[in-house]
Protein backbone atom coordinates (compact mmCIF):
# COMPACT_ATOMS: atom_id res chain seq x y z
CA UNK A 1 0.00 0.00 0.00
CA UNK A 2 1.36 3.65 -1.18
CA UNK A 3 -0.29 6.01 0.83
CA UNK A 4 -3.63 5.32 0.46
CA UNK A 5 -3.46 3.49 -2.76
CA UNK A 6 -3.26 0.07 -3.01
CA UNK A 7 -0.94 -1.27 -5.70
CA UNK A 8 -1.61 -4.75 -6.92
CA UNK A 9 1.10 -7.59 -8.46
CA UNK A 10 -1.03 -10.75 -8.45
CA UNK A 11 1.44 -12.15 -4.81
CA UNK A 12 1.21 -9.97 -1.61
CA UNK A 13 -2.58 -8.23 -1.24
CA UNK A 14 -2.88 -8.30 2.18
CA UNK A 15 -6.74 -9.11 4.00
CA UNK A 16 -5.61 -5.34 5.13
CA UNK A 17 -5.56 -4.12 1.70
CA UNK A 18 -8.82 -6.39 0.65
CA UNK A 19 -10.85 -4.35 2.88
CA UNK A 20 -9.39 -0.95 2.52
CA UNK A 21 -10.42 -1.32 -1.87
CA UNK A 22 -13.59 -2.78 -1.15
CA UNK A 23 -14.73 -1.40 2.02
CA UNK A 24 -12.62 1.74 2.43
CA UNK A 25 -12.92 2.58 -0.93
CA UNK A 26 -9.16 2.98 -1.78
CA UNK A 27 -7.98 3.38 -4.49
CA UNK A 28 -6.24 0.80 -6.82
CA UNK A 29 -3.02 0.64 -9.43
CA UNK A 30 -1.11 -1.87 -11.03
CA UNK A 31 2.55 -2.24 -10.43
CA UNK A 32 4.91 -1.80 -13.78
CA UNK A 33 6.69 -5.04 -12.91
CA UNK A 34 3.10 -7.06 -12.47
CA UNK A 35 2.15 -5.19 -16.66
CA UNK A 36 5.60 -6.37 -17.61
CA UNK A 37 4.69 -9.96 -16.32
CA UNK A 38 0.95 -9.79 -18.21
CA UNK A 39 2.47 -8.27 -21.48
CA UNK A 40 4.74 -11.30 -21.66
CA UNK A 41 2.38 -13.81 -21.14
CA UNK A 42 -0.34 -12.09 -23.73
CA UNK A 43 1.89 -12.62 -26.60
CA UNK A 44 2.04 -16.22 -25.69
CA UNK A 45 -1.51 -16.11 -26.21
CA UNK A 46 -1.20 -14.31 -29.97
CA UNK A 47 1.56 -16.37 -30.79
CA UNK A 48 -0.96 -19.30 -30.14
CA UNK A 49 -3.85 -17.61 -32.43
CA UNK A 50 -1.78 -16.78 -35.04
CA UNK A 51 0.07 -20.17 -35.55
CA UNK A 52 -3.40 -22.31 -35.19
CA UNK A 53 -2.34 -23.99 -32.35
CA UNK A 54 -4.94 -25.93 -29.88
CA UNK A 55 -5.52 -24.90 -27.17
CA UNK A 56 -8.69 -25.08 -25.06
CA UNK A 57 -11.08 -21.92 -24.43
CA UNK A 58 -8.49 -19.88 -27.00
CA UNK A 59 -8.99 -22.17 -29.92
CA UNK A 60 -11.94 -24.37 -28.51
CA UNK A 61 -15.04 -24.12 -27.31
CA UNK A 62 -15.75 -24.16 -23.40
CA UNK A 63 -16.53 -27.63 -21.17
CA UNK A 64 -18.13 -29.78 -23.24
CA UNK A 65 -17.34 -28.46 -26.43
CA UNK A 66 -13.12 -28.47 -25.01
CA UNK A 67 -12.70 -30.88 -28.24
CA UNK A 68 -14.32 -28.11 -31.21
CA UNK A 69 -12.32 -26.12 -32.66
CA UNK A 70 -12.70 -22.09 -33.40
CA UNK A 71 -11.75 -20.24 -36.14
CA UNK A 72 -9.58 -17.48 -35.33
CA UNK A 73 -11.73 -15.22 -37.01
CA UNK A 74 -14.65 -16.12 -34.11
CA UNK A 75 -12.12 -15.49 -31.76
CA UNK A 76 -14.11 -12.14 -30.57
CA UNK A 77 -17.31 -13.98 -30.69
CA UNK A 78 -16.32 -17.31 -29.05
CA UNK A 79 -15.64 -14.38 -25.55
CA UNK A 80 -18.55 -12.28 -25.68
CA UNK A 81 -20.57 -15.45 -26.55
CA UNK A 82 -19.10 -16.71 -23.54
CA UNK A 83 -19.88 -14.18 -21.50
CA UNK A 84 -23.51 -13.55 -22.55
CA UNK A 85 -24.18 -17.10 -22.56
CA UNK A 86 -22.63 -17.37 -18.95
CA UNK A 87 -24.93 -14.15 -17.07
CA UNK A 88 -26.96 -16.83 -15.80
CA UNK A 89 -27.08 -15.53 -12.15
CA UNK A 90 -30.38 -15.10 -10.41
CA UNK A 91 -31.46 -14.53 -6.79
CA UNK A 92 -30.72 -11.16 -4.75
CA UNK A 93 -27.57 -8.71 -5.33
CA UNK A 94 -24.41 -9.12 -3.99
CA UNK A 95 -23.29 -6.22 -1.73
CA UNK A 96 -21.49 -3.47 -3.31
CA UNK A 97 -18.50 -4.27 -1.04
CA UNK A 98 -18.54 -8.11 -1.88
CA UNK A 99 -18.45 -7.16 -5.49
CA UNK A 100 -15.95 -3.97 -5.36
CA UNK A 101 -14.15 -7.34 -3.62
CA UNK A 102 -14.55 -9.28 -6.75
CA UNK A 103 -12.95 -6.81 -9.30
CA UNK A 104 -10.21 -6.28 -7.05
CA UNK A 105 -9.42 -10.08 -6.53
CA UNK A 106 -9.69 -10.65 -10.19
CA UNK A 107 -7.66 -8.01 -11.81
CA UNK A 108 -5.18 -9.11 -8.69
CA UNK A 109 -5.06 -12.73 -10.11
CA UNK A 110 -4.45 -11.52 -13.84
CA UNK A 111 -1.96 -9.57 -12.52
CA UNK A 112 0.20 -12.25 -11.82
CA UNK A 113 0.57 -12.96 -15.62
CA UNK A 114 -0.81 -16.59 -15.90
CA UNK A 115 -3.74 -15.34 -17.83
CA UNK A 116 -2.84 -14.19 -21.15
CA UNK A 117 -5.14 -11.33 -21.11
CA UNK A 118 -4.38 -7.86 -22.60
CA UNK A 119 -3.22 -5.08 -19.80
CA UNK A 120 -6.42 -3.20 -20.97
CA UNK A 121 -8.45 -5.84 -19.65
CA UNK A 122 -6.52 -4.81 -15.71
CA UNK A 123 -7.44 -1.57 -16.79
CA UNK A 124 -10.79 -1.81 -16.98
CA UNK A 125 -11.55 -3.18 -13.84
CA UNK A 126 -9.39 -0.70 -11.63
CA UNK A 127 -10.98 2.00 -13.71
CA UNK A 128 -14.38 0.44 -12.42
CA UNK A 129 -13.07 0.35 -9.12
CA UNK A 130 -11.87 3.74 -9.08
CA UNK A 131 -14.95 5.05 -10.22
CA UNK A 132 -16.86 3.44 -8.36
CA UNK A 133 -19.03 1.61 -10.87
CA UNK A 134 -20.73 -1.90 -9.27
CA UNK A 135 -22.07 -4.23 -11.63
CA UNK A 136 -24.77 -5.73 -10.33
CA UNK A 137 -24.31 -9.25 -9.44
CA UNK A 138 -26.71 -12.04 -8.95
CA UNK A 139 -25.67 -14.53 -5.54
CA UNK A 140 -27.01 -17.37 -6.36
CA UNK A 141 -25.77 -20.10 -9.86
CA UNK A 142 -22.28 -20.57 -8.97
CA UNK A 143 -21.02 -24.29 -8.49
CA UNK A 144 -18.00 -22.79 -7.31
CA UNK A 145 -15.55 -25.14 -9.49
CA UNK A 146 -15.14 -24.24 -12.78
CA UNK A 147 -14.95 -21.03 -11.40
CA UNK A 148 -17.61 -18.73 -10.30
CA UNK A 149 -18.45 -18.53 -13.80
CA UNK A 150 -21.79 -16.81 -13.57
CA UNK A 151 -21.43 -14.02 -11.13
CA UNK A 152 -18.25 -13.24 -12.95
CA UNK A 153 -19.88 -13.18 -16.32
CA UNK A 154 -22.39 -11.10 -14.52
CA UNK A 155 -19.04 -8.29 -13.74
CA UNK A 156 -17.70 -8.76 -16.81
CA UNK A 157 -21.40 -7.65 -18.73
CA UNK A 158 -20.33 -4.11 -17.22
CA UNK A 159 -17.28 -3.98 -18.77
CA UNK A 160 -18.75 -4.74 -22.33
CA UNK A 161 -21.47 -1.60 -21.64
CA UNK A 162 -24.16 -4.37 -20.83
CA UNK A 163 -25.79 -5.62 -18.02
CA UNK A 164 -26.16 -2.98 -14.68
CA UNK A 165 -24.31 -1.27 -12.41
CA UNK A 166 -24.84 1.11 -9.88
CA UNK A 167 -22.94 4.52 -10.37
CA UNK A 168 -22.94 7.55 -7.69
CA UNK A 169 -26.16 6.00 -6.11
CA UNK A 170 -27.77 5.06 -9.17
CA UNK A 171 -29.21 2.24 -10.99
CA UNK A 172 -27.84 2.34 -14.26
CA UNK A 173 -27.68 0.14 -17.58
CA UNK A 174 -23.95 -0.68 -18.17
CA UNK A 175 -23.23 1.13 -21.15
CA UNK A 176 -24.71 4.26 -19.67
CA UNK A 177 -22.74 4.07 -15.79
CA UNK A 178 -19.02 3.69 -18.43
CA UNK A 179 -20.63 6.57 -20.09
CA UNK A 180 -21.37 8.69 -17.14
CA UNK A 181 -17.38 8.19 -15.81
CA UNK A 182 -15.72 8.81 -19.43
CA UNK A 183 -14.62 4.73 -20.17
CA UNK A 184 -14.83 2.80 -23.15
CA UNK A 185 -16.66 -0.60 -23.08
CA UNK A 186 -14.32 -2.90 -23.79
CA UNK A 187 -13.90 -5.84 -26.86
CA UNK A 188 -12.54 -9.09 -25.75
CA UNK A 189 -9.86 -10.58 -27.38
CA UNK A 190 -8.48 -14.34 -27.40
CA UNK A 191 -8.96 -15.90 -24.35
CA UNK A 192 -10.18 -12.68 -22.33
CA UNK A 193 -13.50 -13.65 -21.24
CA UNK A 194 -12.43 -16.79 -20.32
CA UNK A 195 -9.69 -15.28 -17.85
CA UNK A 196 -12.21 -13.29 -16.69
CA UNK A 197 -14.60 -15.46 -15.37
CA UNK A 198 -12.84 -19.28 -14.69
CA UNK A 199 -11.48 -17.95 -11.11
CA UNK A 200 -12.70 -18.55 -7.61
CA UNK A 201 -13.25 -14.34 -7.20
CA UNK A 202 -16.60 -14.35 -5.92
CA UNK A 203 -16.61 -17.15 -2.92
CA UNK A 204 -13.38 -15.34 -2.19
CA UNK A 205 -14.75 -12.07 -1.98
CA UNK A 206 -17.27 -12.93 0.42
CA UNK A 207 -15.59 -15.36 2.52
CA UNK A 208 -12.65 -12.44 3.32
CA UNK A 209 -15.61 -10.38 3.99
CA UNK A 210 -16.96 -12.50 6.50
CA UNK A 211 -13.51 -13.64 7.73
CA UNK A 212 -12.77 -9.96 8.33
CA UNK A 213 -16.24 -9.14 10.66
CA UNK A 214 -15.65 -12.83 11.99
CA UNK A 215 -11.89 -11.54 13.48
CA UNK A 216 -14.26 -8.18 14.76
CA UNK A 217 -16.45 -10.35 15.73
CA UNK A 218 -14.11 -12.37 17.85
CA UNK A 219 -12.57 -9.37 19.57
CA UNK A 220 -15.79 -8.26 20.35
CA UNK A 221 -17.45 -11.62 21.74
CA UNK A 222 -14.51 -11.46 24.87
CA UNK A 223 -15.98 -8.15 25.80
CA UNK A 224 -19.64 -9.01 25.62
CA UNK A 225 -18.44 -12.34 27.95
CA UNK A 226 -16.26 -10.61 30.03
CA UNK A 227 -19.20 -7.58 30.93
CA UNK A 228 -21.99 -10.52 31.14
CA UNK A 229 -19.61 -12.73 33.58
CA UNK A 230 -19.15 -9.34 35.64
CA UNK A 231 -23.33 -9.37 35.30
CA UNK A 232 -23.80 -12.69 36.75
CA UNK A 233 -21.15 -12.53 39.55
CA UNK A 234 -18.98 -14.85 37.81
CA UNK A 235 -15.51 -17.03 39.31
CA UNK A 236 -12.63 -15.89 37.99
CA UNK A 237 -10.48 -18.64 39.29
CA UNK A 238 -11.26 -20.69 35.52
CA UNK A 239 -9.14 -18.30 33.72
CA UNK A 240 -6.16 -18.59 36.05
CA UNK A 241 -3.06 -19.15 33.69
CA UNK A 242 -2.28 -22.46 35.30
CA UNK A 243 -5.35 -23.96 34.68
CA UNK A 244 -5.43 -23.06 31.14
CA UNK A 245 -1.69 -23.61 30.58
CA UNK A 246 -3.03 -27.48 31.41
CA UNK A 247 -4.46 -27.66 28.34
CA UNK A 248 -2.24 -25.22 26.06
CA UNK A 249 -4.33 -24.33 23.01
CA UNK A 250 -3.15 -21.39 21.49
CA UNK A 251 -6.59 -19.60 21.53
CA UNK A 252 -7.78 -20.87 24.85
CA UNK A 253 -4.63 -19.28 26.03
CA UNK A 254 -4.87 -15.47 24.49
CA UNK A 255 -8.67 -15.54 25.68
CA UNK A 256 -7.85 -16.36 29.02
CA UNK A 257 -5.68 -13.51 29.08
CA UNK A 258 -7.51 -11.09 27.78
CA UNK A 259 -10.48 -12.35 29.84
CA UNK A 260 -7.77 -11.72 32.54
CA UNK A 261 -7.38 -8.01 31.25
CA UNK A 262 -11.14 -7.18 30.58
CA UNK A 263 -12.28 -8.40 34.35
CA UNK A 264 -9.09 -6.72 35.95
CA UNK A 265 -10.03 -4.08 38.88
CA UNK A 266 -13.64 -5.34 38.66
CA UNK A 267 -15.36 -5.60 42.10
CA UNK A 268 -18.19 -7.68 41.02
CA UNK A 269 -16.50 -10.94 40.14
CA UNK A 270 -16.55 -13.56 43.10
CA UNK A 271 -14.71 -16.51 44.95
CA UNK A 272 -15.41 -19.95 44.42
CA UNK A 273 -18.22 -20.79 47.50
CA UNK A 274 -19.11 -16.93 47.61
CA UNK A 275 -22.31 -17.10 45.94
CA UNK A 276 -21.51 -20.63 44.01
CA UNK A 277 -18.79 -23.14 44.10
CA UNK A 278 -18.18 -23.42 40.17
CA UNK A 279 -20.19 -21.18 37.15
CA UNK A 280 -22.23 -23.20 34.31
CA UNK A 281 -20.39 -23.67 31.20
CA UNK A 282 -21.35 -20.38 29.41
CA UNK A 283 -19.12 -18.75 31.80
CA UNK A 284 -16.25 -21.26 32.71
CA UNK A 285 -15.45 -22.25 29.34
CA UNK A 286 -15.65 -18.53 27.41
CA UNK A 287 -11.72 -19.68 26.51
CA UNK A 288 -12.45 -22.56 25.00
CA UNK A 289 -15.00 -21.81 23.26
CA UNK A 290 -13.80 -18.57 21.67
CA UNK A 291 -9.98 -20.13 22.02
CA UNK A 292 -11.78 -22.24 19.10
CA UNK A 293 -13.49 -19.71 16.89
CA UNK A 294 -9.84 -17.65 16.89
CA UNK A 295 -8.47 -20.55 15.88
CA UNK A 296 -10.53 -21.13 13.12
CA UNK A 297 -10.00 -17.31 11.83
CA UNK A 298 -6.38 -18.42 11.75
CA UNK A 299 -6.81 -21.57 9.95
CA UNK A 300 -9.08 -19.28 7.50
CA UNK A 301 -7.13 -16.43 6.82
CA UNK A 302 -3.95 -18.79 5.70
CA UNK A 303 -6.40 -20.28 3.32
CA UNK A 304 -7.75 -16.57 1.91
CA UNK A 305 -4.67 -15.00 2.01
CA UNK A 306 -3.31 -17.67 -0.22
CA UNK A 307 -6.65 -17.49 -2.69
CA UNK A 308 -6.31 -13.41 -2.99
CA UNK A 309 -3.09 -13.74 -4.46
CA UNK A 310 -3.71 -17.33 -6.78
CA UNK A 311 -3.85 -17.73 -10.59
CA UNK A 312 -7.10 -19.68 -10.66
CA UNK A 313 -8.50 -19.44 -14.24
CA UNK A 314 -7.70 -22.29 -16.89
CA UNK A 315 -5.92 -23.14 -18.48
CA UNK A 316 -3.06 -20.90 -17.35
CA UNK A 317 0.45 -19.61 -19.33
CA UNK A 318 3.23 -21.49 -17.36
CA UNK A 319 6.79 -21.05 -17.52
CA UNK A 320 9.13 -23.63 -18.60
CA UNK A 321 12.59 -24.28 -19.05
CA UNK A 322 11.74 -24.38 -22.43
CA UNK A 323 9.86 -21.19 -22.33
CA UNK A 324 5.95 -20.55 -22.34
CA UNK A 325 3.04 -23.48 -22.39
CA UNK A 326 -0.60 -23.45 -22.28
CA UNK A 327 -1.83 -26.09 -19.12
CA UNK A 328 -5.02 -27.08 -18.35
CA UNK A 329 -5.51 -27.32 -14.88
CA UNK A 330 -7.80 -27.21 -11.74
CA UNK A 331 -6.51 -23.84 -9.95
CA UNK A 332 -10.44 -23.07 -10.40
CA UNK A 333 -11.44 -25.62 -8.29
CA UNK A 334 -12.64 -23.92 -4.87
CA UNK A 335 -12.59 -26.98 -2.46
CA UNK A 336 -10.06 -25.21 -0.14
CA UNK A 337 -12.20 -22.11 -0.13
CA UNK A 338 -15.43 -24.19 0.52
CA UNK A 339 -14.02 -26.35 3.21
CA UNK A 340 -12.76 -23.40 4.97
CA UNK A 341 -16.16 -21.32 4.62
CA UNK A 342 -18.00 -23.93 6.30
CA UNK A 343 -15.32 -24.36 8.70
CA UNK A 344 -15.64 -20.51 9.61
CA UNK A 345 -19.57 -20.66 9.78
CA UNK A 346 -19.33 -23.74 12.01
CA UNK A 347 -17.22 -22.24 14.37
CA UNK A 348 -19.01 -18.82 14.83
CA UNK A 349 -22.24 -20.77 15.59
CA UNK A 350 -20.33 -22.58 18.40
CA UNK A 351 -19.56 -19.09 20.07
CA UNK A 352 -22.52 -17.61 18.83
CA UNK A 353 -25.03 -20.38 21.38
CA UNK A 354 -22.68 -19.45 24.13
CA UNK A 355 -23.38 -16.16 23.67
CA UNK A 356 -27.23 -17.43 23.68
CA UNK A 357 -27.07 -19.00 26.72
CA UNK A 358 -25.44 -15.83 28.65
CA UNK A 359 -28.23 -13.99 27.44
CA UNK A 360 -30.66 -16.25 28.64
CA UNK A 361 -28.66 -15.93 32.25
CA UNK A 362 -28.84 -12.57 32.43
CA UNK A 363 -32.18 -12.64 31.92
CA UNK A 364 -33.32 -15.25 33.70
CA UNK A 365 -33.88 -14.10 37.50
CA UNK A 366 -33.00 -17.68 38.74
CA UNK A 367 -29.82 -17.26 37.60
CA UNK A 368 -29.03 -13.78 37.53
CA UNK A 369 -30.56 -13.07 40.58
CA UNK A 370 -31.83 -9.92 38.88
CA UNK A 371 -34.98 -8.82 38.04
CA UNK A 372 -36.44 -11.09 35.71
CA UNK A 373 -35.72 -9.42 31.98
CA UNK A 374 -33.92 -6.61 33.57
CA UNK A 375 -36.97 -4.49 33.73
CA UNK A 376 -37.99 -2.86 37.01
CA UNK A 377 -41.50 -3.04 36.34
CA UNK A 378 -41.81 -6.30 35.04
CA UNK A 379 -45.77 -7.24 34.08
CA UNK A 380 -46.42 -3.37 32.79
CA UNK A 381 -43.13 -3.79 31.06
CA UNK A 382 -41.68 -7.01 29.12
CA UNK A 383 -38.17 -5.07 29.04
CA UNK A 384 -35.78 -7.27 27.63
CA UNK A 385 -37.77 -10.52 27.00
CA UNK A 386 -38.23 -10.66 23.53
CA UNK A 387 -34.28 -9.84 22.96
CA UNK A 388 -33.82 -13.44 23.95
CA UNK A 389 -36.11 -14.36 21.36
CA UNK A 390 -34.39 -12.99 18.52
CA UNK A 391 -31.02 -14.08 19.78
CA UNK A 392 -32.57 -17.78 19.91
CA UNK A 393 -34.28 -17.37 16.30
CA UNK A 394 -30.77 -16.01 14.87
CA UNK A 395 -29.11 -19.05 16.47
CA UNK A 396 -31.18 -21.22 15.17
CA UNK A 397 -31.40 -20.07 11.58
CA UNK A 398 -27.76 -19.99 11.74
CA UNK A 399 -27.11 -24.00 12.49
CA UNK A 400 -29.12 -24.64 10.03
CA UNK A 401 -26.90 -22.52 7.45
CA UNK A 402 -24.00 -24.13 9.37
CA UNK A 403 -25.23 -27.79 7.67
CA UNK A 404 -21.88 -27.49 4.97
CA UNK A 405 -21.75 -27.05 1.35
CA UNK A 406 -18.51 -28.35 0.91
CA UNK A 407 -19.66 -31.95 0.84
CA UNK A 408 -22.41 -31.56 -2.11
CA UNK A 409 -21.16 -32.01 -5.46
CA UNK A 410 -23.53 -32.06 -9.05
CA UNK A 411 -21.99 -32.93 -11.79
CA UNK A 412 -22.44 -30.81 -14.87
CA UNK A 413 -21.75 -30.04 -18.37
CA UNK A 414 -22.72 -33.44 -20.10
CA UNK A 415 -20.36 -34.97 -17.31
CA UNK A 416 -17.30 -33.10 -18.19
CA UNK A 417 -17.31 -31.10 -15.12
CA UNK A 418 -17.98 -33.99 -12.72
CA UNK A 419 -17.21 -32.66 -9.38
CA UNK A 420 -17.76 -28.94 -7.73
CA UNK A 421 -17.24 -27.13 -4.56
CA UNK A 422 -20.43 -25.36 -4.14
CA UNK A 423 -17.61 -22.67 -2.55
CA UNK A 424 -19.61 -19.91 -3.10
CA UNK A 425 -22.71 -21.46 -1.28
CA UNK A 426 -20.45 -22.14 1.55
CA UNK A 427 -18.99 -18.43 1.67
CA UNK A 428 -22.41 -16.43 1.48
CA UNK A 429 -23.44 -18.82 4.20
CA UNK A 430 -20.97 -18.08 6.31
CA UNK A 431 -21.19 -14.29 6.14
CA UNK A 432 -25.05 -14.82 6.70
CA UNK A 433 -23.87 -16.73 9.80
CA UNK A 434 -21.80 -14.16 10.77
CA UNK A 435 -23.73 -11.61 10.23
CA UNK A 436 -26.45 -13.07 12.70
CA UNK A 437 -23.54 -13.37 15.26
CA UNK A 438 -23.02 -10.05 15.30
CA UNK A 439 -26.48 -9.40 16.17
CA UNK A 440 -26.49 -11.58 18.85
CA UNK A 441 -22.79 -10.42 20.19
CA UNK A 442 -25.02 -6.54 19.99
CA UNK A 443 -27.99 -8.15 22.37
CA UNK A 444 -25.91 -9.52 24.81
CA UNK A 445 -23.51 -6.27 25.16
CA UNK A 446 -27.06 -4.60 25.17
CA UNK A 447 -28.33 -6.97 27.83
CA UNK A 448 -24.93 -6.98 29.81
CA UNK A 449 -24.89 -3.15 30.04
CA UNK A 450 -28.72 -3.09 31.78
CA UNK A 451 -27.72 -5.60 34.12
CA UNK A 452 -25.13 -3.28 35.23
CA UNK A 453 -27.69 -0.74 35.83
CA UNK A 454 -29.08 -2.96 38.40
CA UNK A 455 -25.65 -3.86 40.27
CA UNK A 456 -24.01 -0.32 39.88
CA UNK A 457 -21.90 0.35 36.54
CA UNK A 458 -18.68 2.10 38.82
CA UNK A 459 -18.19 -1.64 40.04
CA UNK A 460 -17.48 -3.15 36.86
CA UNK A 461 -13.66 -3.11 35.79
CA UNK A 462 -12.17 -0.05 33.54
CA UNK A 463 -12.69 -1.71 30.66
CA UNK A 464 -15.68 -3.42 30.94
CA UNK A 465 -16.62 0.10 32.28
CA UNK A 466 -15.45 2.05 28.56
CA UNK A 467 -17.35 -0.80 26.93
CA UNK A 468 -20.87 -0.42 28.86
CA UNK A 469 -20.25 3.80 28.44
CA UNK A 470 -19.91 3.12 24.91
CA UNK A 471 -22.91 1.46 24.88
CA UNK A 472 -24.77 4.19 26.38
CA UNK A 473 -23.58 6.34 23.54
CA UNK A 474 -25.96 4.22 21.61
CA UNK A 475 -28.67 2.64 23.71
CA UNK A 476 -29.60 4.15 26.48
CA UNK A 477 -30.67 2.18 30.01
CA UNK A 478 -33.92 0.60 29.71
CA UNK A 479 -36.64 2.02 31.84
CA UNK A 480 -39.99 1.96 30.23
CA UNK A 481 -40.40 -0.11 27.09
CA UNK A 482 -39.28 0.65 23.60
CA UNK A 483 -38.33 -0.54 20.30
CA UNK A 484 -34.97 -1.85 20.57
CA UNK A 485 -34.37 -2.64 16.61
CA UNK A 486 -32.79 -0.03 15.21
CA UNK A 487 -30.30 -0.27 18.38
CA UNK A 488 -29.80 -3.70 18.12
CA UNK A 489 -28.83 -2.94 13.98
CA UNK A 490 -26.44 0.07 15.25
CA UNK A 491 -24.30 -1.86 17.64
CA UNK A 492 -24.54 -5.09 15.49
CA UNK A 493 -22.96 -2.88 12.92
CA UNK A 494 -19.92 -1.68 15.09
CA UNK A 495 -19.33 -5.00 16.17
CA UNK A 496 -19.23 -6.18 12.30
CA UNK A 497 -16.94 -3.63 11.53
CA UNK A 498 -14.70 -3.46 14.60
CA UNK A 499 -15.64 -0.34 15.97
CA UNK A 500 -16.92 -1.27 19.01
CA UNK A 501 -13.60 -3.19 20.40
CA UNK A 502 -11.45 -0.73 19.02
CA UNK A 503 -13.08 1.87 20.92
CA UNK A 504 -13.13 0.00 24.28
CA UNK A 505 -9.05 -0.85 23.52
CA UNK A 506 -8.48 2.39 22.60
CA UNK A 507 -5.87 4.96 24.31
CA UNK A 508 -7.15 7.05 27.15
Amino acid sequence: MTGNKVVIDGCSLTLEEFVAVSVGLAPVALSPAAREKVLESRKHIEDVVSSGQVAYGVTTGFGKFADILVSPADTQALQQNLILSHSAGTGAPFGEAEVRGMMLLRANALAKGYSGVRAEVIDTLLDMLNKRVCPVIPEQGSLGASGDLAPLAHMVLVMLGRGQATYRGQLLSGDKALKECRMEPLVLQAKEGLALINGTQAMTSAGALALWRAANLAGTADVAAALSFEALRGIADAFLPGALEARPHAGALATGARIRDLLSGSSLVTSPGELRVQDAYSLRCIPQVHGALKAAIEHVHSVIATEMNAATDNPLIVRTDGGMRIVSCGNFHGQPVSQAMDYLGLSVCGAMGMAERRIERLLNPASSGLPAFLTARGGLNSGFMILQYTAAALLSESKILASPACVDSIPVSAGQEDHVSMGTIAARKARDIVNNACKVTAIELMCAAQAAEFLGPDRLSPLDHRAYALLREHSAALGEDRVLSGEIGEIAGMVASGDFVAMVDRQV
